[in-house]
């Protein structure tokens, strides 16, 4: 199962939304690292409900920030947060699905969603930021 290994291009320069990456990045560790072949469903189920619950939350902060800082780009950051919790949704279908359910493939997943919203929009962010500076 692929971790997701912290890395400082993560960071995009507001430290309470820096800080709930480095959370977020924990708790998706913490669920892969629990997958094994006794792990129930209802398990998996209810850590990906709180890792939804806490990403919601997360993407409200960051959405405040944006707005207060007058980021141009900041509806169609929303947008792909829009998309990435519904993501998480069509992953919890996936895992209660047992003809769908794949440990391995859940990680993959997990890993890609997160990194690749990363490399992207908040990547965009974190440039703008520094360009403000």
């Amino acid at each position: 199962m692929t971790l997701i290994a912290w890395r400082e291009d993560f960071t995009i320069g507001l430290p309470d939304v820096d800080y709930e990456h480095r959370e977020l990045v924990s708790m998706i560790n913490a669920l892969l690292e629990s997958l094994g072949p006794d792990t129930g469903v209802p398990q998996i189920v209810a850590a990906l409900g709180e890792i939804h619950a806490r990403i919601a939350l997360h993407f409200a902060l960051e959405e405040r920030d944006m707005h207060q800082l007058h980021y141009a780009a900041a509806a169609e950051h929303k947008d792909d947060h829009e998309r990435l919790l519904d993501d998480i949704l069509d992953i919890i279908d996936t895992v209660e699905s047992p003809l769908d359910y794949d440990p391995e493939a859940l990680g993959d997943r997990l890993s890609r969603w997160f990194t690749g919203h990363f490399r992207t929009h908040d990547a965009r962010l974190h440039r703008w930021l520094v360009g403000r500076s």
